[in-house]
């Protein structure tokens, strides 16, 4: 578990939705992943599964009794289209009614307007209203970068609790991810496992090493860099296994992974991107 600035907890690794769009697929590895364990469950409205992903948590809380809603973790986020102030109150409503939930424990805007960012501290706005209302136990964002956080700052009164951003050896982020640090905004890690490109020599050595596979390699060096993965499967032994981290890396095999870095992007910068482009992670 982490903590966020306002104290409450939020498990430190979370089970990605991203493309699963099958209504069996996506409501039957929602309901595996928290049978595995998982108790943090990432959405989205552009995932087109909000609806999916509800009925899999609503199954899988049926039956297990012994379990309450409170103690999972569901973010959603508000998508490009939906900014503004009166746009994402209703947004948020509708995500709440496709997910049959009575709160949404993170809200996140999805990603900045950079070319309007008015639109955007409306929207923050709007996700300030309902962490007030109670309505949602935190807020925050997603592919913020710095200087998107110090404007934001200089509208709110409540900080982004998390920042979701592109996070894997790759592409590590490691300014915007220090002056999260110093702001004490939990950094969560998108597309953590290369988007199944986890087949570095390096990767492939570490986990022959410690007789993990790849991804489980990768992971963990996510979790012992204070990150909070997403990772996504609709297999059911790799999202069993996606959860088996029960190891350490070394400081030196830490080393060697943070070596691999390249600041490459799998998606879009959030200073280029085309707004509204409705295929974007």
């Amino acid at each position: 578990m982490y903590k966020l600035m306002n104290g409450v907890e939020i498990p430190s690794i979370a089970f990605g939705t991203w493309k699963i769009s099958d209504e069996n697929i996506c409501r039957k590895s929602v309901k595996y992943a928290l049978e595995c364990g998982y108790r943090h469950i990432d959405a989205a409205r552009i995932y087109n599964n909000e609806i999916f992903v509800g009925k899999g948590i609503s199954e899988f809380l049926k039956e297990n009794p012994n379990i309450k809603r409170e103690d999972l973790f569901i973010t959603t986020k508000v998508w490009n289209s939906d900014q503004g102030y009166e746009e994402t109150l209703k947004a948020f409503e509708a995500s709440l009614q496709r997910l049959n939930l009575d709160y949404i424990d993170l809200y996140l805007i999805h990603w900045p307007n950079t070319k309007n960012m008015a639109t955007t501290f409306e929207t923050w706005k709007a996700l300030e209203k309902l962490y007030n209302d109670k309505k949602v136990r935190a807020i925050g964002v997603c592919n913020f970068e710095k200087h998107h956080l110090e404007e934001l700052e200089q509208i709110s009164t409540v900080t982004p609790m998390v920042n979701q951003i592109e996070i894997h050896p790759y592409n590590q982020q490691l300014e915007l991810r220090k002056y999260c640090e110093s702001k004490n905004i939990i950094v969560e890690s998108w597309s953590p496992l290369i988007q199944g490109n986890v087949n570095d020599t390096l990767i492939v050595e570490l986990a022959e090493k410690y007789k993990k596979s790849p991804a489980q390699i990768i992971l963990k060096w996510h979790l012992q860099n204070w990150l909070l993965p997403l990772p996504k499967s609709i297999t059911p032994s790799r999202i069993k296994e996606n959860r088996e981290l029960d190891f350490i890396l070394t400081k030196e095999d830490m080393e060697k992974i943070n070596s691999l870095n390249k600041n490459e992007r799998l998606g879009s910068h959030p200073d280029t991107m085309e707004y509204g482009f409705e295929n974007l992670r």
